[in-house]
C-alpha cells in the first residue's frame, strides 16, 4: 500500500465532504451554514493543492486544476462572509448567505470532479 496515495486521496475526499457539509441546507438561511466548516474545508483544500503539486502526468495537472478553482472559490466564500460579519453594517443577511454558499457550490463542483479523477485513476491503476 502506498501511504502517499492514501494521504493524498484521504485529504481530496475530506475537502469534498467538509465542503458538502457546509453547502447542504437552504440557501438563505445563514444558521445551518457553520463557519467552522468553511473554515475547515478552505484549510483541508488548500493542503490538498499542496499535496498536488508533485505530480507531473496530466491527470495530476487536472487534479491540481480542479483544486486550485475549489480552493480559490472557498477563500472567495470565506471572504464574503468575513465581509459581511465584520465590515458590512447590514451583518450576515440571507443574500450574503445565499452568495458564500453560491461560491462553495462551485467550489463542491470542483471536488466532485477530482474525486471522480481519484476513482477513475484508481481503477485504471495496473499493478506491476
Amino acid at each position: 500500500m502506498n501511504l502517499e496515495k492514501v494521504i493524498f486521496g484521504f485529504f481530496v475526499l475530506l475537502a469534498a465532504t467538509l465542503n458538502f457539509g457546509f453547502f447542504i441546507g437552504p440557501l438563505n438561511d445563514p444558521d445551518v451554514h457553520n463557519v467552522y466548516e468553511l473554515f475547515a474545508a478552505v484549510v483541508v483544500n488548500v493542503v490538498a493543492t499542496v499535496l498536488k503539486l508533485g505530480d507531473r502526468t496530466q491527470i495530476g495537472a487536472i487534479h491540481l486544476a480542479t483544486s486550485l478553482v475549489a480552493s480559490l472559490q472557498l477563500i472567495a466564500a470565506g471572504i464574503l462572509w468575513t465581509y459581511a460579519t465584520q465590515v458590512s453594517t447590514a451583518g450576515l443577511t440571507p443574500e450574503a448567505t445565499a452568495s458564500v454558499v453560491s461560491m462553495s457550490a462551485g467550489a463542491l463542483f470542483a471536488n466532485v470532479v477530482s474525486v471522480v479523477l481519484l476513482v477513475i485513476e484508481t481503477v485504471s491503476f495496473q499493478r506491476r
